[in-house]
């Protein structure tokens, strides 16, 4: 991890809610108040950040999926982008009530919305009758804003990165009841209890979170590239022969010499 104290300081990280707006439970991660705002420990931070770091890693190396969200203004375009580069899902317009507890019907969902999707690259929407393929559209239209990143979704993840935990309760909340993980950006108006791995920050600064987001997305890259060394480990280890293999060969080999001298 490159980022050091200054660039959070540059990128706004440490400037929190106004006091009368804060969490109580925030306190451990703020270092004092200034005209009123709350100002965040820049330290505790970067540890944090780390700690985070340190798990996303892990948990790419192992190959599991993260899902990533965020559906405020400030950070959907970064949510989007830092998810597409490491080819995970994401939700960046709206969360979709039951999306983890009741991740069969959502599924249902989700195959409907491939299916139209499929209609739409065959040409077979455009051959329908002009009503019948109006309503379709509007259906994917509606379909696009709760699935716009989770298409290619067949599981559950093993692991949500999300951004403002205050805005998104409802999915925080859902991987709570099912013991999924949670990274996440927390501000000074948050519980930072209800997550597993809390980075105190600015939520509400793009460029705050874009910082956050780079450096979260590194630790997953450096986990997909270990996954991506121990697969081609692995298949190297089944060209290899065992060492059996080699002495049952030797073996055959010395046989027929003893044939052909006889």
């Amino acid at each position: 991890m490159n980022v050091t104290i200054q660039d959070l300081f540059e990128a706004g990280v440490h400037l929190g809610h106004q006091r009368r707006r804060w969490n109580p439970k925030s306190q451990k991660f703020v270092y004092g108040c200034l005209g009123g705002l709350s100002i965040i420990d820049l330290e505790k931070t970067l540890g944090q950040l780390q700690k985070a770091c340190d798990f996303l890693e892990k948990t790419a190396s192992s190959g599991q999926s993260i899902w990533f969200v965020g559906t405020k203004a400030q950070a959907q375009e970064a949510v989007r982008e830092s998810a597409r580069s490491v080819h995970m899902p994401f939700v960046p317009n709206r969360w979709l009530g039951g999306c983890l507890t009741n991740f069969e019907t959502v599924h249902r969902s989700l195959n409907k919305y491939r299916h139209y999707l499929r209609m739409q690259e065959d040409g077979s929407l455009d051959a329908m009758l002009k009503k019948e393929a109006s309503v379709i559209r509007r259906q994917m239209a509606r379909l696009f804003r709760s699935f716009e990143g989770l298409v290619e979704v067949t599981q559950l993840p093993s692991t949500l990165l999300v951004v403002d935990i205050y805005k998104e309760s409802i999915a925080v909340a859902e991987a709570r009841r099912l013991g999924i993980p949670v990274v996440a950006l927390v501000d000074t108006n948050s519980n930072p209890e209800l997550v597993t791995y809390p980075i105190p920050a600015n939520d509400d600064l793009a460029r705050s979170i874009q910082l956050l987001l780079s450096c979260l997305v590194e630790a997953i890259e450096r986990g997909q590239a270990l996954f991506e060394a121990k697969k081609r480990e692995s298949r190297q280890l089944k060209t290899i022969p065992s060492r059996e293999a080699i002495v049952s060969d030797a073996a055959d080999a010395v046989k027929i010499e003893g044939e052909a001298d006889i």
